[in-house]
């Protein structure tokens, strides 16, 4: 137990220092100091999950080269920092600065024609601020103009920006004249160059990352975020306050149906949802997994809210290189003891008894499908050798993380749980034997449900959907998250509503199986987020090969796995806040 703690202590450390930056320590410079410039990686422009070592390609080695200790969520967002061929000393200018004279073999020609044919770009960082650029370009032969010439830049521009004793931006072009031929399989012998430009600016130091915040915050952008927004809530005010009317409407008539019954006659037969009022209460099949699901989706929505107040709090700020994936990793360890103790409690509450199945289940039933598709994924990445497959002691730390942190608060949150002395607080009681459920047309099954039950929440977040897929498999920028925030309200609203109308006419029609039924309608918004990857994939991104199909496709289904037990759980703690209500409210015998 102390190692855990020891363990847990560690990683709320790791969770407070999110922000500090790595590199020199305050960032101040004098004339001629030598500034941190590190290259991280390339790769093409359209797959941004397919990216390699700066040195795969035959480019110039330092004098020194050393890797940059990264960590754990640098090494998960695939940064590979090492250092770079160029020295760009703090306000020192340089004309055509010689990199290295180097002879490409035909294998060097050839593995860059490759990747300038693949629109490869690199990036790097200087003083911590990321820049960008293209490796060359492709051009149509003036002769031919079927054939094509491909040119490899071979001098780079730097501009750089500084205020007083610190670095504020750093740009970096290429010459498009000075060029190398490569479209031929022969030996070239280049020579790599580099100009730097240094240039005042009144920009403070405190405001040099909000450039690439800028992208997203233009005013046509928020303008289309906020019409988003307001179609987003006007749509679901009125067709919410439209269902909300209906549904309060027959309610109130049903109350007063049903206690008009019981004053005229007692033996009158019951029909509707206080038919089955013997039934609505009655456990459903496989408990276990039932409570476990419910853990879990309890784990990830305090997984989200977590993530939500670190972002509303400025946390993950531009190419804050890891930040997100560290706060995923680490929140997710910390919060599974949330998990342990709601599955084992509602176990408990359904009367089961083996709770070590539990919460064995309530471990393995988002972390299984993620592990398994981890396993895959990297396997690709290494074939691939991509910077995104991760490092033996990375493997070996996220482990250890998992035995030493997330199992034992797990088993920690599973015992409270389990002696709780919380009961399932049904307002009427269960009959011995079930009722049977009259036949029902096929718009009332299971997964017609989940189709209606789905749409209303997709519709309310589809615009927003477009601005995170270009931020999370792109090169947009999303900083905008108390809109994000906004929108994941409104989904959780219209989840909780529109499953408590379809178990409200799911019990109308005497069908007394809700349980399953309300988690599947809840979580079904993930299913409809799933099919626009499809959508996305094919219409809306340049995207492709097998690499980042499977890194696309893969990790989206364990993020849209995820939305499903999360909305799940929403939709079912919705829907049982209303029966029970509905139940309490009328006299049953």
């Amino acid at each position: 137990m102390s190692t855990t703690m020891t363990v847990i202590r560690w990683l709320l450390v790791a969770l407070t220092v999110l922000q500090v930056r790595s590199g020199s320590s305050d960032h101040k410079y004098k004339p001629n100091d030598e500034v941190p410039i590190y290259a991280n990686k390339v790769g093409p422009f359209h797959n941004p999950s397919e990216t390699y070592r700066f040195f795969d390609l035959p480019f110039c080695l330092p004098a020194h080269l050393k890797e940059k200790p990264e960590a754990l969520g640098e090494v998960l967002n695939g940064d590979r920092l090492v250092s770079a061929p160029y020295k760009l000393e703090f306000m020192r200018e340089k004309d055509s600065e010689l990199v290295c004279r180097k002879k490409l073999t035909k294998a060097g020609v050839s593995k860059f024609r490759k990747a300038v044919a693949k629109d490869y770009y690199f990036q790097m960082y200087y003083d911590d601020l990321p820049f960008w650029g293209f490796l060359g370009k492709v051009e149509k032969d003036k002769t031919d103009p079927s054939e094509e010439k491909y040119y490899l830049f071979k001098h780079l521009h730097f501009e750089i920006h500084y205020n007083k004793d610190r670095v504020i931006e750093i740009n970096a072009k290429a010459d498009p004249n000075a060029v190398v031929d490569l479209t031929d399989d022969k030996e070239v012998e280049v020579e790599f160059l580099y100009t730097v430009k240094w240039k005042e600016t009144d920009i403070p130091y405190e405001s040099r990352m909000e450039k690439y915040s800028q992208t997203s915050s233009q005013p046509h952008h928020l303008e289309i975020h906020w019409f988003s927004i307001i179609n987003s809530c006007v749509t679901v005010l009125l067709l919410t306050g439209f269902l909300a009317t209906i549904l309060m409407r027959v309610l109130k008539n049903d109350f007063v149906k049903y206690a008009h019954d019981e004053e005229e006659a007692d033996d009158q037969e019951e029909t509707g949802w206080k038919y089955i009022h013997g039934d609505v209460f009655r456990y459903p099949k496989y408990k276990s997994l039932f409570a476990a699901a419910l853990g879990s989706g309890t784990q990830l929505f305090s997984l989200a809210l977590f993530i939500f107040g670190l972002a509303l709090v400025g946390v993950f700020y531009p190419y804050n290189r890891g930040a997100l994936f560290t706060a995923l990793v680490v929140i997710y360890a910390l919060t599974s003891g949330i998990a342990g103790y709601t599955a084992a409690s509602f176990y408990h509450q359904l009367e089961g008894t083996n709770w070590v199945r539990n919460l064995l289940l309530t471990g393995c039933l988002f972390c299984g499908p993620l592990f398994l598709t981890f396993c895959f994924l990297n396997t690709v990445a290494i074939a691939y050798t991509a910077t995104a497959a991760l490092p033996l002691g990375t493997i070996v730390v996220i482990v250890l993380i998992w035995t030493l942190v997330t199992s034992p608060l797990l088993v920690l949150g599973g015992i409270a749980g389990k002696n709780s002395k919380a009961e399932f607080q049904a307002p009427v009681r269960t009959t011995k034997y079930p009722r049977e459920i009259p036949p029902l047309p096929w718009y009332r099954k299971t997964v017609p449900q989940m189709a209606m039950a789905g749409f209303l929440p997709f519709s309310a977040i589809y615009i927003e959907l477009y601005y995170i897929f270009a931020s999370v498999w792109g090169h947009k920028i999303y900083t905008i998250y108390s809109i994000l925030f906004i929108v994941f309200i409104i989904l959780l609203i219209v989840t909780a509503f529109i499953t408590v109308a379809l178990t409200y006419f799911q019990l109308a029609a005497e069908d007394h199986e809700w349980w399953w039924r309300s988690f599947l309608c809840g979580g079904s918004t993930g299913v409809f987020i799933y099919g626009y990857c499809l959508y996305y994939y094919y219409e809306r991104s340049d995207m492709s090969g097998f690499m980042q199909t499977s890194f696309f496709f893969g990790y989206m289904a364990c993020i849209c796995y995820g939305f499903f037990l999360m909305l799940g759980m929403v939709g079912f703690r919705a829907a049982l806040f209303f029966v029970r209500h509905i139940y309490r409210s009328i006299k049953c015998e």
